[in-house]
């Protein structure tokens, strides 16, 4: 092409412009300069934070009342509607199989007794002294028989243990009017093991086995953990009334239960524990709280339920 038909092509600036190479501009960065090094940071702790939340797992637990008990316990009832004469034992005491722990006043049982007492002795003084006073004879065969039959009456009014143990409570004073029923002392043997019953909501009874774990923290020992091992689960769920009807009448008004539950024992190693450099004892009816861990998830799938799916 000639030079004058490129100059009426062109205008003469943009000819001047491109034959003498003049450098092009580059493109316009208003970003600073800190904005890439940041962008980096955030990308790498994103990537963190979601590989931590699909590998840390987060535990669930089920919590709620524990109870000490002492296994074997028995309590020993008023047989009588009447009024202690007597406390013949005190709490922590070791006594025998039949041995007496209280008597209640029955004067007229104990009157009638001691008539048959100086009766026989009368006629048994008249045998000795006629040995063949068959009269005399026959009398003591029938007030031998009345005067055991007045024992057993007036042993009616004794509390006695039925076995061997150690008297763990004392619920009566002298003078104190008992119903029939009433609950004297309570028994337990030497070396019975102290068990814990947790009361852990019913939602988790699936979730919950023997051999699974149990944590204890007892009331006025904050931070003070017994680690236990769950021995035994309760086959159903059951509501407040029955959860009563197991705890008995001293402790069902201390223990407060709302919806249903399952009921979770556990035996103690020992029957005292460490609080602050002490060793005390546990006591029949302390109360505490328990928890059972019953499943752990990674925290992503608490973030994102719908990932349960998909998950392995």
């Amino acid at each position: 092409m000639a030079e004058d038909d490129r100059a009426r092509l062109f205008r003469t600036e943009a000819l001047e412009h491109y034959t003498q190479g003049w450098e092009r501009g580059g493109l316009l960065r208003l970003a600073p300069a800190w904005t890439t090094p940041v962008f980096w940071v955030l990308l790498g702790a994103c990537v963190f934070a979601l590989l931590f939340s699909a590998v840390v797992h987060v535990s669930e637990y089920a919590e709620g009342p524990a109870v000490i008990r002492l296994e074997g316990r028995v309590d020993l009832p008023s047989p009588v509607r009447g009024t202690v004469a007597s406390v013949e034992v005190r709490s922590g005491q070791r006594v025998a199989a039949g041995q007496v722990l209280a008597r209640l006043g029955a004067p007229q049982e104990l009157a009638e007794l001691e008539r048959y007492e100086r009766e026989f002795e009368l006629l048994l003084r008249r045998r000795l002294r006629d040995p063949s006073d068959e009269g005399a004879r026959q009398s003591l065969s029938s007030l031998r028989a009345q005067l055991e039959l007045a024992r057993v009456r007036l042993d009616q009014w004794t509390v006695r243990a039925p076995e061997a143990g150690i008297v763990n409570d004392v619920r009566i004073h002298r003078g104190q009017h008992l119903a029939e029923g009433e609950v004297v002392a309570s028994l337990v043997s030497a070396d019975a093991a102290t068990l814990v019953t947790a009361l852990l909501p019913g939602e988790y009874r699936p979730l919950l086995v023997p051999g699974g774990p149990l944590r204890l923290e007892l009331r006025g020992f904050p931070h003070q953990y017994q680690e236990l091992t769950i021995d035994e689960v309760g086959g159903e769920v059951v509501g407040p009334h029955e959860v009563q009807r197991a705890l008995g009448p001293t402790l069902s008004s201390s223990v407060e239960v709302s919806g249903a539950v399952v009921m979770v024992r556990a035996r103690l190693a020992s029957r005292a524990f460490e609080a602050d450099g002490a060793n005390i004892q546990y006591f029949d009816g302390m109360l505490g709280q328990a928890d059972a861990r019953v499943r752990s998830r990674p925290i992503l799938l608490l973030l994102v339920p719908g990932l349960r799916a998909l998950w392995p």
